[in-house]
């Protein structure tokens, strides 16, 4: 069993074998695996899709992320804004550790309107969301329990993990490690 087999494995059991750690630890931690981080996302709104390298050899990579922040911009009112880097990190370990390429993403950048909007008409949307800054995603992966993927992304302690079976996704962000 390989090494990247058995976190994966353990991962999916519900706790990582090398504990938790803070966002200050993220890069380190997923930088000595590769020189380049690949993201494979999948916009289920718009039905875009996008494989871009956006970090190569300990530097991000202005063009990719751009291609990324227009991928995750607010579809309901065409509104772009910067996507954090923590979070991209965050989504690409992610994948490392569940061995899935593509990312559905159901929620990225919210515009603070629609965020307004959406907070009066439906239940569990936060008035000071995190969308709203560019630090929260809405996500699941194809042939990933929904419940797997929270799991996972609870054991990392990092950012806040909202787990939502019903609508089919799990929101992360890169605020203080939090679960719902």
């Amino acid at each position: 069993m390989t090494r990247r087999d058995f976190i994966r494995s353990v991962a999916y059991l519900g706790g990582l074998a090398f504990g938790p750690f803070s966002y200050a630890f993220l890069p380190e931690r997923i930088s000595a695996r590769e020189g380049t981080r690949w993201l494979n996302l999948y916009s289920l709104n718009t039905g875009e899709r996008l494989k871009v390298a956006y970090w190569v050899d300990g530097n991000y990579i202005d063009s990719s992320l751009e291609e990324i922040n227009y991928l995750l911009r607010d579809y309901r009112s065409g509104q772009i804004a910067p996507i954090d880097t923590k979070l991209l990190d965050l989504l690409y370990l992610i994948t490392q550790l569940s061995g899935k390429e593509e990312i559905i993403v159901i929620s990225g950048y919210r515009s603070p309107s629609t965020n307004a909007y959406l907070h009066r008409k439906k239940r569990g949307v936060a008035q000071n969301s995190y969308h709203t800054l560019g630090k929260a995603v809405d996500i699941r992966i194809d042939g990933m329990p929904l419940q797997a993927l929270r799991n996972l992304a609870m054991n990392l302690r990092v950012g806040g993990v909202g787990y939502y079976p019903s609508s089919g996704f799990v929101h992360l962000d890169t605020g203080p490690f939090r679960c719902w």
